[in-house]
């Protein structure tokens, strides 16, 4: 599938950005302008089922192949979060960027407990302002503003395809390019356990102290500062 893109900046070198689930490339607004600040241009996807792109089916196999059909090989830099971090992981071997950076890469989803799978992760479309205000006390206006647009747009069946893997352990083996695994503090998806274990396969892993699992809503400043090395 050709996905929707978004691009900012002219610069000589191209940055890549895959969103999280529920999101599509308006949750990159400050990130986008910040790269071509600094010399990239940077091309941001709407994932299948998510922002203008094009619906259904639903695996991380299809969403990976989406990114290779429509995204150009040997980028300077791209960025993965959450869902956007497995994608990215998934196609990388054949996107051949420079460097990697995966942002609270979602490569382990804890069994849901009773009460909480798939459906009611679901049901969050329906979710007013205030719910995602309070769930994200640290984000700007904008950003509330902007997930419940993205929201509306979102197709919910794709996190009722994630339902398969669940318990599953979706960390890569071994780093196909330059790899950096930023972690929110404490990371749901990532545990420290988990951490060790991509530090001795080869990622260089950073946590952003304070942040949420969406980092670069909430502390952007953090966000932007844990790339250091990676960006220039």
């Amino acid at each position: 599938m050709q996905l929707h893109t978004h691009t900012w900046g002219e610069g000589d070198r191209l940055a890549l950005l895959v969103h999280g689930i529920m999101a599509d490339h308006r949750t990159w607004r400050r990130v986008g302008p910040a790269l071509a600040e600094a010399g990239y241009r940077v091309l941001a996807v709407d994932l299948r089922g998510h922002g203008a792109s094009g619906r259904g089916p639903y695996t991380p196999e299809l969403f990976a192949d989406d990114l290779v059909e429509t995204l150009p090989a040997g980028a300077e830099l791209a960025i993965g979060h959450s869902l956007g971090g497995l994608t990215l992981s998934l196609a990388v071997d054949r996107l051949r960027p420079r460097r990697a950076v995966y942002s609270d890469p979602a490569w382990h989803l804890a069994a849901p407990g009773p009460g909480f799978g798939p459906e009611v992760f679901a049901q969050f479309k329906s979710a007013s302002r205030e719910d995602i205000r309070a769930m994200n006390p640290r984000w700007e206006e904008a950003d509330v503003d902007v997930e419940r647009a993205t929201l509306d747009l979102w197709d919910e069946a794709t996190a009722l395809s994630l339902a398969p893997l669940t318990g599953r352990d979706l960390l890569p083996k071994a780093p196909a390019v330059p790899s950096l695994v930023q972690l929110a503090d404490p990371s749901f998806l990532i545990s420290p356990e988990r951490a060790a274990v991509l530090r001795e396969r080869g990622f260089e892993v950073r946590t952003v102290t304070g942040a949420g699992h969406t980092i670069h809503r909430d502390d952007f400043e953090g966000f932007m500062t844990s790339l250091e090395g990676w960006i220039h």
